[in-house]
């Protein structure tokens, strides 16, 4: 459900009790956690019992599984995600009692309240490079707070009220929501369309972007990737706003430039100049371009926040990654199984060139995709199957609905008929459970099988490793 956006955001500190609609959710959950280590009194509620309501009971919430008006009760403030549905009992509860109800954007504005936001933007790479600047920052001796929709790795944390000034946020477009927060620096990884759910148009979602430029600090800066055209223009409009703009990429114009990329296996190099002086050689342990081009804008950033060149650096080799984002989920008699969560075209074309990497010359790429919303499916289905062209073998799950309903006639069987693979190397398997016996079947010692898709496709990794393990008689660690 949308909910307005209060003309007055007030401090988290001022909120009173604050419950959680949809806690369990990356976006909520990490606001909540953030709450919880500043002393306030947090409950909430999701449909279903995880590892993040259990983490969050431990840190001192009280979370309920399922919705109930009585949750509610003794309340102050409550928090909804986009997810929920207008007809939740405990938003109507809420609602009749004349509570203060605040989307998760004005949770997380309040949350920041008093701290140098750098907020993290864009299509595709927000949760990368939330991640990246983070880890960098840290490494420098920093202690900032972070919210990230996804889980570093190393700690298995999406969030953290650090002791710093700085607090770095992934600001998402989906539903406007970065056009609520007032970040001093910002970092745009691309513009492309996506989200036309909520926008309408093309044209619709790049003007947010725009005005999104408008709410930056005017003695702040704004990061832009200019290898992508959308982001390029947004450099230009901010210039023209009076804006400092770092720009990052390979292109020749670029600020900070990356040079000789090199991608062998699983780690991924290039040469650095900013602004024509040498910075060396950027080393990550995560596959693919496009990552490197997110750890570009991470160094700019920190760069500019006044960091070390090579303390950034430094932090930047350690990342270990986030959960869902080209994950290693394990590996049987040479087969490795690996997750992330690209939903949209040009995710899907990077992550299928960073696990070529990983194939290396003699494995395939065998992909398991699952479609995420309707709208997105209709919009983009034929560019997502042209893109999972790439893969040797593809099996295409039916759409992952969400808080959308099914439309006659959009399913994952377009995206199936745009792949240009021959018939016997791809199929439209609508039986989830059935999804993971086409991988193992075709699989062989070399191979990278990828699952790929916002939705419950990364539970589909422990069931291929389960199965690969059984046909093989491996016992071998899946975490290898």
């Amino acid at each position: 459900m949308k909910v307005p956006v209060p003309e007055t955001i007030l401090p988290a500190s001022d909120l009173g009790r604050v419950h959680f609609v949809g806690i369990g959710g990356a976006g909520l959950s990490g606001i909540a956690r953030i709450m919880l280590a500043r002393g306030i009194s947090v409950s909430g509620s999701d449909a279903k019992d995880s590892a993040t309501l259990a983490a969050l009971r431990a840190l001192g919430a009280e979370c309920f599984v399922g919705h109930r008006a009585e949750h509610v009760r003794g309340v102050d403030t409550l928090v909804v995600s986009t997810a929920v549905r207008d007809d939740n009992p405990e938003v109507l509860e809420a609602s009749r009692t004349g509570l203060l109800v605040l989307p998760r954007s004005a949770a997380l504005e309040s949350v920041m309240i008093g701290r140098k936001v750098i907020a993290v933007a864009g299509t595709h790479g927000k949760t990368t490079t939330t991640s990246l600047l983070t880890v960098a920052l840290q490494h420098c001796g920093a202690d900032p707070s972070f919210a990230i929709g996804g889980e570093l790795n190393v700690t298995g944390s999406n969030a953290h009220h650090g002791s710093g000034e700085i607090f770095v946020a992934e600001a998402d477009e989906s539903d406007g929501a970065f056009l609520v927060y007032r970040p001093f620096g910002a970092l745009v990884t691309n513009v492309e369309a996506d989200h036309l759910d909520n926008y309408g148009t093309v044209a619709a979602y790049r003007a947010a972007f725009s005005q999104f430029l408008d709410r930056i600090d005017p003695d702040g800066f704004v990061v832009c990737c200019i290898d992508d055209p959308g982001a390029a223009d947004l450099a230009e409009q901010a210039r023209s706003k009076g804006l400092e703009v770092i720009t990052v990429g390979e292109h020749v114009n670029s600020d900070l430039r990356a040079t000789e990329l090199q991608f062998v296996g699983s780690t991924s190099k290039c040469a650095l100049t900013y602004r024509d002086k040498d910075l060396g050689v950027l080393t990550l342990q995560i596959p693919g371009r496009h990552y490197l081009l997110d750890a570009l804008a991470a160094m700019a950033a920190g760069l500019r926040l006044g960091f070390s060149a090579d303390e950034l650096a430094e932090g930047l080799a350690g990342f270990a990654g986030t959960r869902r984002r080209m994950e290693k989920k394990g590996e049987i008699s040479g087969i490795r199984v690996y997750d992330s969560y690209a939903h949209h075209p040009q995710e899907i074309k990077g992550d299928l060139q960073a696990a070529r990497s990983l194939a290396g010359d003699g494995g395939r790429v065998l992909v398991a995709f699952q479609p995420h919303l309707v709208s997105r499916t209709q919009a983009f289905g034929v560019e997502m199957g042209q893109e999972l062209g790439a893969a040797d073998a593809i099996v295409v799950m039916d759409i992952y609905l969400a808080r959308e309903d099914a439309i006659a006639g959009v399913s994952g069987a377009m995206i199936v008929e745009a792949c240009p693979l021959p018939a016997e190397r791809k199929v439209f398997e609508p039986s989830w459970a059935a999804t993971a016996g086409h991988l193992v079947g075709l699989a062989a010692p070399g191979d990278v099988i990828l699952t790929l898709g916002a939705g419950d496709v990364t539970l589909l990794g422990p069931e291929i490793l389960d199965q690969l393990r059984l046909g093989t008689g491996a016992d071998q660690d899946p975490n290898a």
